[in-house]
């Protein structure tokens, strides 16, 4: 770990990343990419240190509010979060200046901030969004091994549900050869429709690979699943997109079960969803 400061923290489409690296240990993260540019180890977490008084500062200069997300590169509840509460510091900004919140995670620590997440959702819009990527436990932990199990996650998205906070999974990466059966599927989206999902957002059935995260995921399909590199290479040479042969009949099954339950699938809806601000009548003026 170590500290940096920065002089801005919100992007031109108001989403942040509070810290630079993580410790959850995905075989397939794309973080990990050359081109974001990295200067330090992935694992050696820099942490934003006056992420919340720049936040504070820049919402104060909104002269309108907004969804606010934070999660798309970083997780914000990586191991760090426990101690160092920058997340939650950050939470606490953007409720007390009435703006919306749209948080992404793995990680069912996110159970400790459901207060100032019902109480943003109260005035605004506050949705939480979490990363589903395999049914199996066991093969969970091969491929997430520092995070929440499935299981866990899937727990947390109930508990979402039972405060009345809307959820989006994000339904990725399908890993070839690996996790792209229709049993994996079916229990993914059961877990989807049990937690009365909003939406779920899936990019087809594959995952994308570059310098970087390229070879770290050929070194842990080297440790954990011995001859699967080879298989990759000798189907997907060196593309970006890796999408599984069962991309066409997985599709097909996901938009079928979406539309059975009014599950929000298509892409641009889900986003728009997502950025969309709602406040509510009661809510006061910002200023």
């Amino acid at each position: 770990m170590h500290f940096a400061d920065y002089k801005s923290i919100l992007s031109q489409k108001n989403g942040m990343n509070l810290y630079r690296g993580c410790t959850h240990g995905c075989i397939y993260c794309d973080s990990r990419s050359s081109c974001y540019q990295m200067t330090h180890d992935f694992e050696d977490i820099e942490v934003k240190r006056n992420a919340p008084a720049m936040l504070e500062a820049e919402l104060k200069r909104r002269r309108k509010s907004c969804m606010i997300g934070t999660g798309a590169m970083c997780d914000p509840y990586i191991h760090l979060e426990e101690e160092l509460q920058v997340t939650r510091q950050c939470l606490e900004r953007i409720d007390k200046y009435g703006f919306g919140l749209s948080i992404l995670t793995k990680s069912a620590r996110i159970l400790r901030d459901l207060d100032i997440l019902q109480h943003i959702n109260a005035r605004t819009k506050c949705v939480v969004q979490m990363t589903l990527t395999t049914f199996d436990e066991d093969l969970c932990r091969k491929l997430e091994p520092h995070v929440s199990t499935t299981l866990e996650r899937f727990k947390a998205l109930e508990a979402m549900r039972d405060a009345g906070i809307p959820t989006v999974v994000w339904l990725c990466p399908t890993l070839p050869f690996i996790n792209d059966s229709e049993e994996n599927l079916r229990g993914l989206l059961d877990y989807c429709v049990r937690a009365a999902v909003r939406g779920i957002l899936c990019f087809g059935f594959g995952l994308t690979l570059r310098e970087g995260n390229r070879e770290y995921f050929y070194r842990m399909l080297d440790r954990d699943f011995p001859g699967m590199k080879e298989r990759y290479i000798r189907h997907f040479g060196n593309a970006y997109v890796c999408n599984s042969p069962n991309h066409p009949r997985l599709m097909q099954r996901f938009t079928e079960e979406c539309r059975q339950h009014g599950i929000l699938h298509q892409t641009d809806a889900v986003f728009d969803y997502l950025h969309r601000f709602e406040a509510r009548e009661s809510q006061p003026p910002l200023f």
